[in-house]
Parts: C-alpha cells; structure tokens; sequence
C-alpha cells in the first residue's frame, strides 16, 4: 500500500463533531499513517490534544498562534503557547505567519507574534509551519533575519511563484501542496515541475481546500490520495514514489517517530 503524511489537518474543528473517528481511521485504510494537526489559538488547544490523545501514533498536534487570531491581546496568547511548550509534546511550532486577506489592521502585531513564534522554533529545536497569505513580502523579509540560524518547516499551502518556491527552498524549508494543485486554474503546476519531489510535503487543511473530484464539499485527510495522484501525472511519476518521496520529507522535517 502506497503510504501518505498529511501534514497539516485541523480534524479537530467541529465539522468533524459527527464522524471523526470515521475520517481517522479511512485515513488510515487509505494509507494516511500520520495527520499532523496544527493549532489555532487557545480556544483550540484542548479539542487538539484529545484528538491527539484518543488516536496516539496517528495524530500528532503542534503549537502556535495563527495569524488570523492574532488581536490586541496576542501576547496573552502567546504567553498560552510559551506555557504548552514547556509541558506538552509538539510535532512543529505552527501554525504561525501572517495573513493579510481577510485583515490588515493588526499587520504589527502578525509580524511580532510571527518573529516570537520563530523564536520559540529555535528556542525548542522545532519546525515550524508557516501561513503566508497575500503576505509574502512580510514573512520574507523578517526570515531574512533569521538567515543561517537553522530554521526549519514548511511553507502551508504554498501558492507562490517558482521563483519565490526557490527563495522559501533556500531558506531550509519544504512547499506544503495541497488541494489547489488539483484546481483548474491553478498556478502550482509550474512550481512543482521546477522544484520537483524532493522538496515537497502533501498536506490537505481539512476541512478546508477540498482537492477535485470533492472541491465544494468538507476536506479530509483520505483525500490526500487525489492531491497526490495530480502531483504524480504532473511529474510524470507514479503516486507509490509521490507517496515515497513525500513520507520521507516529512518525517525529515517533523520528527514524529516511526509509523504505528
């Protein structure tokens, strides 16, 4: 059975309230070994970690602060995500960055929550998974400050140019492909010719950026198979070494120990 990492599902969202143990495990069947689930705010943290909790060896959550969360009192929870750190068990710090589509107005304190949690990578020898929407320029130039210090992570949800891919790739990290590769209109297929595998992470942000044939409907993490199916056609390779190539990126870069 060809074997999948989806890394980066919030299974833990009450869309799933119904029937997640039933997404889980055809997950699974369907050769999704490890979900890793990245955190939103405070008000996520305990449905994270019972998710977590109740599928040990499959589910693994991570640690952050999103962007789109972050308000006036952004050090608060910030100060919640220093806390978790310092008694729980993280795959990656995530997800961080800075999101400039849905609000600008809280632009500084995106870009100092961001740095923080960049420093809390280092401080933790962490990854760290990293939101970029319309907001490239930003997360660029404060990595720049961060050059040579060994950071490491992936860029979710990757949307970018080639050239950019390029930039993010040379900095240390992976691209997060997801759904939007298998979109009619998408722009990932030249970035993934020119990157290629071996710097790639299959990811699906379920329930979010469903991948065709189920665009418009709940996201999963089984569906992670139709996201790999386009790569491999693109690339003109097989889904096994997709499925290969991309297990191996990311249990390079999340540390998750081996499978269940």
């Amino acid at each position: 059975m060809i074997t999948y990492i989806d890394t980066h599902a919030h299974l833990y969202l009450s869309e799933f309230d119904a029937d997640r143990e039933t997404v889980v495990l055809n997950a699974v069947q369907r050769g999704v070994k490890k979900i890793l689930v990245p955190n939103i705010d405070s008000s996520s943290i305990g449905p994270m970690n019972d998710l977590a909790a109740r599928f040990p060896g499959t589910c693994f959550p991570m640690m952050g602060l999103h962007p789109t969360s972050v308000k006036e009192d952004y050090q608060d929870e910030l100060d919640r995500v220093k806390q978790e750190l310092k008694t729980g068990s993280y795959c990656a710090i995530g997800e961080s960055g800075i999101d400039l589509y849905w609000d600008k107005s809280h632009l500084k304190e995106q870009c100092l929550a961001f740095a923080a949690q960049l420093d809390l990578a280092l401080e933790y020898g962490l990854p760290i998974v990293i939101h970029a929407r319309e907001s490239f320029p930003e997360i660029l130039e404060i990595l720049e400050g961060y050059k040579d210090r060994g950071l490491s992570g992936v860029f979710h949800a990757f949307t970018a140019t080639a050239e950019i891919a390029r930039q993010v790739i040379s900095m240390g990290f992976k691209l997060g492909i997801g759904g939007i590769l298998t979109y009619k209109k998408s722009t990932l297929h030249e970035v993934v010719r020119e990157t290629g595998l071996e710097h790639l992470v299959l990811e699906t942000d379920s329930p979010y950026l469903t991948p065709v044939p189920f665009r418009g409907k709940r996201n999963e993490s089984s569906y992670i198979i139709h996201i790999a199916e386009v790569l491999a056609a693109i690339l003109e390779t097989t889904p096994e070494e997709v499925g290969r190539v991309t297990t191996q990126n990311a249990n390079h870069v999340f540390q998750t120990g081996p499978y269940a």
